[in-house]
């Protein structure tokens, strides 16, 4: 997560991030920890759990710091490799495409 405050901070000084992206993170995380919280509730008690697809597609969406959180203070969905595989490759994808987009390249495509 530091590598990533560390991009965006770097993003931010080169080229602007709108307020709008930094608060959309924002609660996409903290929706994205809440359903793992929910989803650890779901798994002691043997209830029906959110599905993984779900979860990645939060996390890709921006939600991975919140997940990457939930993973760690909750212990939850941290020792499942093939889930933790498939969790890191929407944190690049989500990464590349916040550089990307936030890009001068980007702009000189749109205008």
């Amino acid at each position: 997560m530091l590598v990533f405050l560390g991009i965006y901070l770097a993003v931010a000084l080169m080229w602007s991030v709108p307020t709008w992206l930094t608060a959309a993170y924002l609660a996409a995380s903290l929706v994205c920890f809440v359903t793992y919280a929910l989803d650890k509730r779901a798994a002691q008690a043997g209830c029906r759990r959110v599905p993984e697809r779900t979860l990645h597609v939060m996390g890709l969406a921006g939600g991975w710091p919140g997940a990457l959180l939930a993973q760690q203070w909750l212990r939850h969905k941290s020792s499942k490799v093939s889930f933790r595989t498939r969790f890191w490759a929407t944190v690049v994808l989500n990464v590349s495409a916040f550089v990307l987009l936030n890009s001068p390249w980007m702009a000189g495509l749109a205008g």
